[in-house]
């Protein structure tokens, strides 16, 4: 199986690309601040599942599939850009509303959840990207390559989770001070579309 060695490697490297800027990111970020600290963590949680969708993927071979299949790869991102301009019509037009307190969120956890897995398993280009990293620290001599591809999905969801779980309590955070002020709220929903247009134009014009 894994050595130590290459577990410490892939998780260091799992942490640095989860730190690194990029749209999921700003996607717990702008809705840690709207919606609070426990819808963050929750679209945290949804985010990191739909990884073992990805991660099943890469270690049945699947991924292949998206990989060399045009049509495959486009109906997956055409389908995610959709889902992304839904949610960006929603913040657009959403008022200034209080931002709920650690105990609740205006979104049911279980709704926001779902919202992140969504996002995470309708953008193809997270199979590819598992496709090409996590075959990287598997060693067939150490036992069945499928195997070791689940393990260092895990990890990564680990990281991921322990990454943009701190983006969301910080994010969370700033979103309790600026909870009195209705206008700081409106330019928080109006940053939540326009993270969620940038995010479906990104997908939609992404190349395999």
């Amino acid at each position: 199986m894994l050595t130590i060695e290459t577990i410490t490697t892939f998780f260091a490297a799992s942490v640095l690309l989860g730190i690194a800027p990029g749209p999921d990111n700003i996607f717990v970020l702008t809705q840690s601040a709207v919606h609070g600290r426990k819808a963050g963590l929750s679209i945290t949680l949804g985010l990191c599942s739909g990884l073992i969708v990805h991660t099943t993927a890469v270690a049945l071979g699947v991924a292949v599939i998206i990989h060399t299949s045009v049509l495959a790869f486009s109906i997956l991102k055409y389908v995610g850009a959709a889902y992304l301009l839904y949610l960006a019509w929603g913040a657009f037009r959403a008022s200034a509303a209080k931002l709920p307190e650690d105990g609740g969120t205006e979104l049911s956890c279980k709704r926001l959840y779902l919202r992140g897995i969504i996002m995470n398993i309708t953008n193809p280009k997270v199979t590819i990207f598992f496709l090409a990293f996590l075959p990287q620290f598997t060693d067939p001599v150490r036992g069945p390559v499928s195997i070791q591809i689940m393990l260092l999905g895990g990890l990564f969801i680990v990281s991921g989770i322990l990454v943009f779980g701190s983006i969301a309590l910080l994010a969370g955070t700033l979103g309790r001070w600026l909870a009195s002020s209705d206008q700081a709220q409106i330019i928080l929903n109006r940053l939540a579309g326009a993270v969620f247009l940038g995010l479906a134009l990104m997908l939609a014009t992404a190349q395999r």
